[in-house]
């Protein structure tokens, strides 16, 4: 089952301390604190999938914001657990991040994904997503 997670919560933040580390090695996960400055942002959708048992079993993040050429939407920090991996949890959250995207007024939704990361560009060219000829560049912040 997809839902919006509409508030912080201790539960939300054991899927946090739980789902963050199969994501990310160097991401420490938020606290419950972070979690409730993290979703009152207006321009972030944390994105939920619950299996069988109504656990969190995977979270995606919709960023959807506008600037002067239109609306854009990106999509951050896909992770299903690895015991709910295979099974649909995935495409089930990026087509409820599409729709919504849209809805917002995206046009179109980007991504990225390290090729290392091979079942999750399979599952997103599945989902319809293309691979794009451009330069993604990081300034580290020093």
């Amino acid at each position: 089952m997809i839902e919006l997670a509409s508030a912080a919560s201790p539960e939300l933040e054991d899927a946090f301390q739980r789902l963050i580390p199969q994501l990310s090695s160097s991401s420490a996960p938020m606290d419950i604190e972070q979690l409730e400055d993290y979703l009152s942002q207006q321009s972030i959708d944390l994105i939920l999938f619950r299996g069988d048992d109504g656990d969190i079993q995977g979270m995606l993040t919709l960023v959807t914001f506008t600037i002067p050429t239109g609306v854009r939407a990106w999509i951050e920090d896909v992770v299903v657990d690895d015991a709910a991996r295979g099974k649909g949890a995935g495409m089930q959250l990026v087509e409820a991040a599409l729709e919504l995207a849209h809805n917002r007024g995206a046009k179109t939704v980007d991504l990225t994904s390290r090729p290392s990361r091979e079942a999750a560009n399979r599952l997103y060219q599945r989902a319809g997503f293309e691979q794009r000829e451009t330069n993604v560049y990081r300034h580290s912040g020093k």
